[in-house]
C-alpha cells in the first residue's frame, strides 16, 4: 500500500484497515533491522538493568541510614554504619554510572549499524525501481526519505529507545522497592494509574494523526524546496520566484500549525502529568505523617517513599517525549517501507538467457503500451529491424516514438506482446546484458559531478584515455574539451552547469559511443545543438553507426539524412515505412514534412 496518492501527494486519510497493514509493515521492517543486532541489543539490555538497578538503590539506603546508622551514631558513637551506607552509596552512583556509560556507547553503535544498512538499502532499492515509479515519485520525496526520515529514526535509536527502557524498568523497579519498603504507599499510585492510563489513550488517539501529519508536511517542505532548487533555471527564466515563495510560505505555514497541534497535546499532558505526580505525593506523604506520629512509620521510611513515588511519576513524562519520538519515527518507518516494498515494474529475470555479442536486430511483435489504463499509446504495435540498420522515427508529437525508445531501453515492459534482440525478450536478459547491448542519449543529456573523463567511463568504466580522447573525436568535442581548464579533468560541476547545452549533449554522444552498444537510441538527442555542432556530430554518427543498430528520433528533418529507413508514426502506428529518398519522393505525409522544412531553411 503506498503512502501517496494518485496525484504522488503524502496521505494523511488512512481507513482503520490500511492503517493496520501500515503498522504490519513497518513492524516486519523492524523486525528484519533487529534482527541483525539482537544481541549487542541484549547486552544493552543488562546493562540498562544494572545501571537501573544502582540508581533505584539510593532512596533505600538514605532510609537505612536515617532510621538504622544515625541512631547508631548518636547513641554509640558508632560511625561504622554511617560509613558503610555512604560507600554503599557512592559505589552504586559510581557503578550506575559506568553501567549507563556503556549502554550508551554500545546503544550508539547499535543505532549507526542500523542506520547504515538501512540507508544503504534505501538507496539500492530506489535506484534499481523501474522509471515508473521515479515518474509517479519526485525526486523530492526520495530524497525526503534518505534525509529527514532516516534522520528521524537515528533520533529515536540514539536517545528514544534509551527513554522507554531506562523508564519502564526504573518505574517497574521503584515500584518493588517501594512496596518492599512501605507497601501502603504503593496504593495511592496504584489508584492513580487508573485516570492516567485513560488520560494517555486519549493522547495516543489525538497525537498519532498529528504526528504524521507533522511528517507529511515536513516531506513536502523539502519536496518543495528541492524542485525549486533544480529547477532554478526555469525559475529564473519565468519569473517564479514570488509564487514560489507563496507556495513555500504555504507549507511552511501548514508544517507550522501541524507542529503547534503537536504542542498544543504536549502542553495538556506534561501538565497533567505533573498534576496527578503531584497530588499522588500529597497523599502519600499525608498519610505517611500521620503514620509517622501514630508510630507506625519511621521517619527514614516516609522521605524513602516519597522519593520513590516521585521518582515513578519522573520517566513518565519521558515516555510521553518518547512517545513522541515514536510517533515520528512510525511515520518515517512507514514511507521508508513503503519505498522498500516497492517491485521494479521491470524486474530481472531470475534465470536470464546469456547475450554472449549482440548483433541488433529488433522485433516488436504484437507490442501494446498504455501509461493509463484503457489509454493505449502503442495499439498492436508490429517492427523488424535488422542488424545494423539506422531507422528514423519521425511524427507528431504524443505519436509514440519516445515510447517506442523507453520500451527498447526497457525503462518499461509492454502491456502485452514482446520486444525482442536478437531474438531474445528483453524480459529474459539480465540487466547488465541489456545494457551493455542497448545505450540511450536523450535530450537532457545529464552529467554528474566530477571530471570530464569520469563523465565519459560512466558506460564503460575501464576505457583508456586513448580511447575517450577517439570517442570525443569522432563526435567533434575534443577540441572544445581541450579548451577548458584542465581539458579531460575539467571538473563540470553539478549537472556540467559549466557547459553550454551543446557542448553537454556533445559528451553525452561521446559516452555512448564509448561504451559501444550494439543498438543505440538517440531520443531528440541533437535537439540542442547548433547547425555547425549538428553537422559535425552527423559526421561523427555516419561512421560509429555503420556497424551498429541505431534509432533516432528527431524533429530536425537534417538528422534524419543519415538514415537507412525512415518510419512515420501517428497514433502509436507506422504510416510511412521507406528509404528517406523514395518517401521524400512520394506525396505522403514525411514528403510535406520535408517540404515544409526546406522552405522554413529558404
Amino acid at each position: 500500500m503506498s503512502v501517496t496518492g494518485v496525484n504522488g501527494e503524502e496521505r494523511n486519510d488512512f481507513t482503520r484497515a490500511e492503517n493496520k497493514r501500515l503498522r504490519a509493515r513497518s513492524a516486519r521492517l523492524a523486525g528484519e533491522l533487529v534482527r541483525p543486532v539482537r544481541w549487542p541489543i541484549a547486552g544493552s539490555g543488562i546493562l540498562i538493568v544494572l545501571g537501573t538497578l544502582c540508581s533505584v538503590a539510593g532512596p533505600a539506603l538514605i532510609a537505612l541510614g536515617i532510621d538504622q546508622a544515625l541512631p547508631a551514631l548518636t547513641n554509640s558513637g558508632d560511625w561504622t554504619p554511617v560509613l558503610l551506607i555512604a560507600a554503599a552509596y557512592a559505589a552504586t552512583g559510581l557503578l550506575g554510572g559506568l553501567f549507563r556509560s556503556g549502554y550508551f556507547r554500545n546503544s550508539a553503535r547499535i543505532s549507526q549499524r542500523v542506520i547504515y544498512h538501512l540507508r544503504v538499502r534505501l538507496f539500492r532499492k530506489t535506484q534499481n525501481l523501474s522509471m515508473s515509479f521515479h515518474e509517479k515519485y519526485t525526486s523530492g520525496r526520495v530524497i525526503a526519505r534518505q534525509t529527514s526520515d532516516l534522520d528521524t529514526l537515528r533520533e529515536f535509536l540514539d536517545s528514544g529507545v534509551e527513554d522507554l527502557v531506562s523508564g519502564v524498568l526504573f518505574m517497574v523497579f521503584t515500584a518493588v522497592a517501594l512496596i518492599a519498603l512501605d507497601p501502603s504507599s504503593m496504593l495511592p499510585v496504584l489508584v492513580s494509574f487508573v485516570p492516567l492510563f485513560f488520560f494517555a489513550w486519549w493522547f495516543s488517539l489525538r497525537s498519532r494523526k498529528a504526528f504524521r501529519a507533522s511528517r507529511i508536511y515536513s516531506a513536502r517542505l523539502i519536496v518543495q524546496f528541492v524542485e525549486t532548487m533544480t529547477g532554478i533555471r526555469a525559475v529564473k527564466a519565468f519569473r517564479r520566484e514570488r509564487r514560489n515563495e507563496e507556495t513555500y510560505g504555504t507549507e511552511v505555514d501548514n508544517y507550522r500549525m501541524a507542529n503547534q497541534t503537536v504542542i498544543a497535546l504536549f502542553g495538556i499532558f506534561d501538565p497533567g502529568l505533573k498534576l496527578v505526580a503531584n497530588l499522588v505525593m500529597a497523599v502519600v506523604l499525608l498519610l505517611g505523617a500521620l503514620r509517622v506520629l501514630d508510630g507506625a512509620m519511621e521517619v527514614g521510611v516516609l522521605l524513602a517513599a516519597v522519593l520513590y513515588v516521585r521518582r515513578i511519576f519522573d520517566p513518565i513524562a519521558d515516555l510521553a517525549f518518547f512517545y513522541n519520538g515514536m510517533q515520528s519515527a512510525g511515520s518515517a518507518l512507514e514511507k521508508i517501507s513503503g519505498v522498500l516494498e516497492e517491485e521494479p515494474g521491470v524486474p530481472e529475470p531470475a534465470n536470464p538467457t546469456p547475450l554472449p555479442a549482440a548483433l541488433g536486430a529488433l522485433d516488436f511483435r504484437s507490442v501494446s503500451f498504455s501509461y493509463v489504463a484503457d489509454q493505449p499509446v502503442l495499439p498492436d504495435f508490429e517492427l523488424h529491424i535488422p542488424a545494423g540498420q539506422t531507422v528514423a522515427l519521425v511524427g507528431t508529437t504524443g505519436a509514440g516514438k519516445s515510447t517506442l525508445a523507453k520500451l527498447l531501453a526497457r525503462f518499461y515492459d509492454p502491456s502485452s506482446g514482446s520486444v525482442s534482440l536478437d531474438g531474445i525478450n528483453l524480459r529474459d536478459l539480465s540487466n547488465d546484458d541489456l545494457r551493455r547491448a542497448v545505450v540511450m542519449v536523450t535530450q537532457e543529456a545529464y552529467l554528474f559531478s566530477g571530471s570530464v573523463s569520469d563523465n565519459l567511463r560512466i558506460g564503460r568504466p575501464d576505457a583508456s584515455q586513448a580511447d575517450i580522447e577517439s570517442a570525443a573525436r569522432a563526435v567533434g568535442a575534443h577540441e572544445f574539451i581541450l579548451s577548458l581548464p584542465e581539458g579531460y579533468e575539467t571538473d563540470v560541476n553539478k549537472r556540467g552547469g559549466r557547459l553550454s547545452s551543446g557542448q553537454r549533449q556533445l559528451l553525452s554522444f561521446a559516452r555512448a559511443f564509448l561504451a559501444d552498444p550494439a543498438v543505440l537510441v538517440l531520443d531528440e538527442a541533437t535537439a540542442l545543438l547548433d547547425i555547425p555542432s549538428e553537422r559535425l556530430v552527423q559526421r561523427g554518427l555516419q561512421t560509429l553507426l555503420a556497424d551498429r543498430t541505431a534509432i533516432i528520433i528527431a524533429h530536425r528533418l537534417s538528422t534524419v539524412a543519415i538514415a537507412d529507413r525512415v518510419l512515420v508514426m501517428e497514433h502509436g502506428r507506422i504510416v510511412e515505412d521507406g528509404a528517406p529518398a523514395d518517401l521524400i519522393a512520394g506525396t505522403g505525409q514525411f514528403a510535406t514534412l520535408h517540404r515544409a522544412w526546406r522552405d522554413s531553411l529558404a
